[in-house]
């Protein structure tokens, strides 16, 4: 009795071009893309991910190029578009970071920095809690299970092997960054009416009592309101922003 082994390059290679797609994905998705994941968990959670979607999907793939050349190509395209998909799903998360830096800098809290886990860099007291938060809801309300199967919908919407969509790509980035400044502006809305009727209230103080240095005063003030605020409207905006990410992810899934 003879065993064939024939078929071992065919599943390597699709194995491969799962594995290049969901890593890069991986890479850049919130929370488990964070710098401050270790890189090694990183690569796990994505070794296992492609072991899960690779009954699902094996047979999506072309043949097995005749060169090394068609493989590194072939390669190459799988870790675009996983780039592209969690770069996407990055700037919808982003948004918040945006809200944050909007109200430290409405409360006075704006040269208040700490370092934000998710880029590793100084960011608003404000942008790093929203940050932290608004991964911990993801996965809290479940909504992390749509990029999971916005991965596994990858494969009919982006087909391996298939031309580049970059017309597509570059439309989606678009979009989505105007999306993310709109929802950002309005979750906002309050803390930069707060402060327009704030710095004006000041300024009018300080052209009827100019022997008093007003804005020195008023800053523990400002500070005292805008933390007042935030407290007061973070369960609404929150519950806002979990209804935009869900909405934001919905073009990714069929």
């Amino acid at each position: 009795m003879t065993i064939s082994l024939d078929f071992l390059p065919q599943t390597a290679f699709a194995f491969l071009l799962i594995f290049a797609r969901i890593g890069a994905m991986t890479m850049a998705l919130p929370g488990i893309g964070d710098r401050t994941v270790p890189t090694r968990i990183r690569l796990v959670f994505a070794l296992a991910l492609s072991m899960i979607l690779y009954p699902l999907v094996n047979t999506a793939f072309p043949a097995l190029p005749d060169s090394l050349y068609g493989m590194i190509v072939a390669i190459v395209r799988e870790i675009l578009v996983g780039i592209a998909i969690g770069m996407a799903v990055r700037l919808i998360v982003s948004a918040i970071q945006v809200v944050g830096s909007v109200i430290a800098f409405q409360s006075g809290l704006a040269f208040a920095q700490s370092v934000d886990p998710a880029n590793g860099t100084q960011s608003t007291l404000f942008g790093s809690f929203l940050s932290v938060l608004s991964v911990a809801l993801i996965f809290a309300t479940d909504l992390h299970h749509l990029l999971l199967s916005a991965m596994y919908d990858s494969y009919q919407l982006f087909k391996p092997g298939s031309v580049l969509p970059t017309g597509d790509f570059a439309e989606v980035a678009v979009e989505t960054l105007s999306k993310g400044f709109r929802i950002a502006i309005q979750l906002t809305g309050p803390f930069l009416a707060f402060g327009l009727i704030f710095y004006l209230g000041i300024g009018v103080l300080s052209r009827l009592i100019p022997q008093v240095h007003v804005f020195f005063l008023a800053l523990p003030l400002n500070i005292m309101l805008g933390i007042l605020l935030f407290m007061l409207l973070i369960g609404t905006f929150m519950l806002w922003y979990l209804d935009y990410f869900g909405e934001a992810i919905e073009p990714y899934l069929i």
